[in-house]
């Protein structure tokens, strides 16, 4: 098969091509894969007569191991040692209680669901992350912290791409990074680089926000990219001569695809946020958090179909209290306006609203390291924990103010209805249009299912 070369990655990708040398020019990728490999990757995937939806996701992740017992799942009746440092409000939904730091959250709980049940049981970053990016465990550990499957949102791009013309159909705002990992478990792995997300870089909150890999490699005009375009289309044309394939026009279209990214103005425009209502982005928070969500707003309006914002800085053993009341005032303001404003422009019953991270926390409080009591307003904090997380759903056709599952009496693990990472992603899957038995080759070959319980929260629609 013809292959444009792009350059050589500097940082070590499967196939040998960084990703901005991928998006300096824009069709190299598409020829990463061999024919064979690709028809038996279809051959082996049940998805026929399944076909994707017009929506999209908004991946919220809490870099770092967010807790549960602060936010989401209150226990006001455990010890001291357990309950923490914050008392539970009631919000629009009854029983549905959420911390006293997220009154404006406590107000929108009827456009959200929450899944209080979740687990996988293990307290390792690396290991948290991969499963709940990737739903798989594959041995992934701080000891051997290599991604072995692709991520979720990778998998969506290489399912259903871009929505609409001129734009990326997988973001990571301001960047993709899992545990340190940049793209990490976000990445496309045995997919290829042209799966990983497109990172904007920067901080969409400064002054001088641009957008870095929107413009073409020095010395490639368009003129150039067009001819190798042309070229790139008539060995295709070579190609149907000798066999037909829905796989072939699925190789076409992100040809076409990658060209109208770069050279067009559809991708520019979105990322330009300074377009936005001042009185909005005040409502999202003048802040990198609340700048990211608000662009993938953007961005997810325009036609992206999977938009990650990575919101870092939740692992927390010591200065609980500092830490959270930095943090949660923030969490609460974006995500409270990010569903109003997805409301108020008719996206929401379209997109998605995810929110979690790689593991919860330690149901009972450490003294910090430095012998302050689990109850006060000193050092502790909480520890890895993966017996017990939550996850925030909400929109995209997903019922709002309903909870999910719940744990014991001291949060310690699910006491009813547990849920794992793998139907977190099979509830995604359904919401895009995508067969959560889907198959996937593996590194050997091998016909790989995406998932190994494909089974859907069903209470959720």
């Amino acid at each position: 098969m013809f292959r444009v070369d792009a350059g050589i990655s500097q940082k070590g990708y499967c196939d040998g091509v960084n990703r901005r040398s991928f998006l300096q020019l824009g069709i190299a990728g598409m020829a990463s894969a061999g024919l064979a490999d690709i028809y038996k990757a279809k051959a082996a995937s049940n998805t026929e007569g399944i076909a994707p939806k017009d929506t999209s996701v908004i991946l919220i992740w809490l870099d770092g191991g967010p807790g549960h017992m602060d936010m989401y799942d209150m226990k006001p009746d455990a010890p001291v040692e357990y309950r923490g440092l914050w008392k539970p409000i009631r919000s629009k939904v009854p029983g549905f209680d959420v911390t006293e730091l997220y009154p404006k959250q406590a107000m929108v709980t009827d456009k959200f669901s929450m899944v209080r049940s979740l687990y996988h049981n293990t307290g390792d970053h690396f290991a948290g992350g991969h499963r709940m990016l990737t739903a798989k465990d594959m041995g992934v550990s701080g000891a051997n912290n290599m991604q072995k499957f692709p991520g979720i949102g990778a998998i969506t791009n290489r399912e259903v791409g871009a929505r609409k013309p001129g734009m990326p159909g997988y973001v990571g705002l301001p960047y993709a990074a899992s545990i340190g990992l940049n793209p990490g478990y976000f990445g496309g792995h045995m997919l290829g680089v042209q799966h990983d997300p497109f990172a904007s870089g920067g901080d969409p909150n400064a002054a001088n926000f641009q957008v870095k890999n929107l413009h073409l490699a020095t010395g490639l005009s368009i003129d150039r990219l067009e001819d190798r375009k042309s070229l790139s289309s008539s060995f295709d044309a070579m190609n149907r001569t000798l066999e037909t394939s829905k796989t072939l026009d699925a190789m076409d279209r992100f040809n076409k695809q990658a060209f109208e990214f770069v050279s067009g103005a559809a991708a520019r425009q979105a990322f330009d946020i300074s377009r936005e209502d001042p009185k909005l982005r005040d409502r999202y928070g003048r802040n990198t958090y609340g700048q990211s969500t608000l662009l993938a707003r953007r961005l997810v309006e325009a036609g992206s179909t999977f938009v990650t914002v990575h919101l870092g800085g939740w692992d927390h053993h010591w200065d609980l209290k500092a830490g959270y009341e930095t943090y949660l005032p923030k969490v609460d303001a974006l995500v409270s306006t990010l569903f109003i404003d997805l409301e108020e422009r008719g996206l929401l019953d379209t997109t998605l609203v995810v929110l979690c991270g790689e593991f919860g926390r330690t149901p009972k409080m450490n003294d910090g390291g430095n012998g302050g009591p689990a109850g006060s307003k000193g050092t502790p904090g909480r520890d890895h924990w993966g017996n017990s997380m939550f996850c925030l759903m909400g929109g995209g056709g997903i019922k709002g103010g309903r909870i999910i599952g719940s744990t014991d009496k001291l949060g310690t693990a699910p006491n009813s209805r547990p849920v794992t990472p793998s139907n977190i992603h099979a509830t995604i899957y359904q919401v895009l249009g995508i067969d959560p038995k889907l198959h996937l080759l593996d590194p050997s070959g091998r016909p790989t299912p995406v998932l190994d319980d494909p089974t859907p929260i069903h209470e959720l629609f």
